[in-house]
């Protein structure tokens, strides 16, 4: 076990190491400009070089990288070039609001993916023709799409739910959960859409093997047979799907929040990119990375402790 867990570690590693790096020289052709944005128009040329040289845009390509890179590595991803505001702070104040959304989004993925994928699989019919409808149509149809349907109806017809805003666990669970109720439903469709369906292939393929025959054959009751032994089996294709969908939440997680007005990273990283406000667009890089892959090795290790096999390979 502990060498599995060094290889996903290193191999995370390199996932980091990679895409910071491209995204450090994809961002260097992006910051000429910088200096004069910041100033404004009325600067002049020699205010705009000093302002330059303080920001060290004066400075050769790799001296530039080197230093960001040294940085990093003590966790030191300096100051905004527009607000001055530390970068871990800045992060660290908008990363409540994602992970809220986020963290809530992938639970109840999961507990309705099982619950319907299940379902489908045991009793087919009607169930199983019903999450066909629901796959096709959670894929077809775009997640702006149903965030702004939910909050016409949810929001600005019933008035259920705030249409935008966020507020803190701190001032209040309720508030909390109504304020992240909207974004979080608007997330979940396309992701109960792919994940139930993967849940219902792959137990329809374990309820097909000899080992599951076996066991029916010592008459052990159905309800066991399926919740003890075969949704264990079928259980490392359904987190494989829903790590991909969490990936696939964070860079959606930036039209929600545009939507919803929610303080979070993607609204930040979305606000830096516009601004070229390159020390914050970094930290948000890496932070999200360093996500990733967290959430990538939590799966790896569920799925090596019910597939054995998996750690070989």
């Amino acid at each position: 076990m502990i060498s599995f867990i060094t290889r996903r570690l290193a191999a995370g590693v390199v996932v980091l190491f990679a895409v910071s790096t491209v995204t450090f020289f994809l961002l260097y052709f992006s910051s000429a400009n910088v200096a004069r944005e910041i100033l404004g128009d009325n600067a002049t040329a020699e205010q705009v070089e000093l302002k330059k040289k303080a920001l060290g845009l004066d400075q050769p390509l790799m001296s530039r990288y080197w230093a960001w890179l040294k940085d990093a590595l003590q966790g030191q991803f300096g100051a905004s070039w527009f607000s001055g505001r530390s970068v871990t702070d800045s992060i660290m104040s908008r990363l409540p609001a994602t992970m809220s959304v986020v963290l809530v989004t992938i639970i109840v993925v999961a507990i309705v993916s099982v619950l319907i994928g299940v379902a489908a699989a045991v009793r087919r019919g009607w169930v199983d023709r019903g999450l066909q409808v629901v796959s096709i149509s959670g894929a077809a149809v775009p997640q702006f799409v149903v965030a702004i349907v939910i909050v016409s109806v949810f929001a600005i017809r019933l008035r259920w739910f705030p249409a935008t805003g966020y507020e803190r666990w701190s001032d209040g669970p309720g508030l909390w959960a109504a304020s992240i109720t909207l974004p979080v439903l608007a997330l979940t469709v396309s992701g109960v859409a792919s994940t139930a369906q993967q849940v219902r292939s792959s137990t329809i393929k374990v309820l097909e093997m000899d080992y599951i025959r076996t066991l029916r054959s010592r008459g052990l009751g159905s309800s066991e047979v399926l919740f003890r032994h075969a949704l264990r089996g079928a259980s490392p294709a359904g987190l494989t799907v829903l790590s991909l969908h969490f990936i696939s939440i964070l860079g959606g997680v930036v039209v929600i929040e545009q939507i919803f007005a929610l303080p979070g990273i993607g609204f930040l990283a979305l606000e830096s990119t516009t601004r070229g406000d390159m020390p914050v667009l970094m930290g948000v890089v890496v932070y999200t990375v360093i996500l990733v892959v967290v959430i990538n090795l939590l799966v790896d290790l569920a799925v090596g402790w019910l597939n054995p096999k998996a750690r070989v390979s």
